[in-house]
């Protein structure tokens, strides 16, 4: 197969937790741990390429990307740290609304530092995503980037490039983005990825099972706490809108009866700053056993949270490439029903897999995709 030449919008602790992990699957090519698919539709990790880089901190503009993952403010764990150059440098980015005010107001090792170089037009990342012959476009901007993802994402558009949404802002779930992207031929994959083994996969399967077990759901709440540049970001809780409402349906689309909004609460709580890249997810479910019965459910995961999505993100750049080998364009619905926590068309995790295995084989592919 044809390498996959990728595309990321946003040099952060996700993106380098993808970087290692390429070279981490590409070293040790006999490691098929992590992954949900080795092999997926005929490409495997080491198929993917880095091509193009886009980020606004002055301390990875110009640099090679293989050194821009481990720089400031980004936190993550290093788990592959012997990167080769990738002969790919970081580019100044379009900042718009990708750099919240408040991040000033914070040490520089934990925020942003807008470069002083000048913002690429729309027809400057058009041609450098041409040039590079990009294949899936990653967007990895703060939450709250509704500007700054728009513009990315038309870009996409205009150089036929498929892209992934991984944060949420809704395009791929928005019906006039999804007509635009149908309509031009190309695909998108979103919104809002969900993390391999994370808080939202773990709510929903747990509601899931309440539902299939016959226990009435009455109350629940989902607390998460982060050191990251994420968390800060988030701090803001103007930024968190779109955020809260992807968790939350997230959670509700698989509940047997949707919550009163009073006994729900699912977001981003509290930023800890010595947590750095570690969450810390707190879950209550309280219900109802056989007779009205009452019962509760308290969880407490703990997960290192950029490598957490990182696998996730493999494949669905393997999925987005075979989409655009297919000839498809618009939403991916089994892709992003499995991968993202508010897809154009929600689903339950089994009957996502389902459909996305059959995506994969390429039964029913079309239908599927234009459903």
């Amino acid at each position: 197969m044809q390498a996959i030449n990728i595309g990321i919008v946003g040099v952060g602790n996700c993106a380098s937790s993808l970087v290692q992990g390429l070279s981490h699957y590409r070293a040790e090519s006999n490691d098929h741990s992590g992954l949900m698919h080795w092999e997926l539709g005929g490409y495997r990790p080491c198929d993917i390429r880095l091509a193009a880089a886009w980020d606004i901190d002055r301390r990875k503009v110009g640099r090679d990307i293989a050194e821009a993952i481990f720089a400031r403010p980004n936190c993550t764990q290093t788990f592959c740290g012997d990167i080769r150059p990738s002969g790919v440098k970081v580019e100044m980015g379009r900042l718009l609304d990708g750099c919240a005010d408040h991040m000033a107001d914070h040490p520089d090792e934990r925020t942003f530092l807008p470069a002083d170089a000048a913002e690429p037009d729309r027809a400057q990342v058009v041609k450098r995503l041409r040039e590079a012959k990009v294949d899936v476009l990653l967007n990895y901007l703060p939450v709250g980037s509704q500007q700054a993802t728009e513009f990315y994402a038309q870009c996409a558009l205009e150089a036929g490039v498929a892209f992934v949404n991984n944060i949420p802002v809704f395009i791929a779930s928005d019906p006039d983005w999804a007509e635009r992207f149908e309509r031009a031929g190309v695909p998108i994959i979103g919104d809002d990825i969900k993390a391999q083994l994370g808080a939202t996969i773990v709510h929903r399967v747990l509601t899931d099972l309440f539902a299939k077990r016959g226990v009435k759901l009455d109350r629940t709440y989902q607390l998460n706490t982060g050191g990251n540049t994420d968390f800060l970001n988030m701090s803001n809780r103007s930024r968190l809108k779109s955020k809260k409402i992807s968790k939350t349906e997230a959670v509700q689309s698989v509940a047997e009866t949707r919550l009163e909004d009073e006994n729900i609460h699912i977001g981003p709580s509290d930023y800890v700053a010595w947590q750095n890249d570690n969450k810390v997810c707190f879950l209550r479910m309280e219900g109802q056993l056989f007779g009205g019965v009452p019962m509760n459910l308290e969880l407490r995961l703990s997960v290192e949270d950029s490598p957490n999505s990182a696998g996730v993100a493999i494949d669905m750049i393997r999925c987005a490439k075979i989409a655009l080998d297919r000839g498809l364009g618009g939403p991916i619905h089994p892709a992003a029903a499995y991968f993202c926590k508010h897809p154009p068309m929600q689903m339950t995790d089994d009957r996502a897999h389902e459909a996305l295995e059959a995506f994969i084989r390429g039964e029913g592919a079309i239908a599927l995709a234009a459903e």
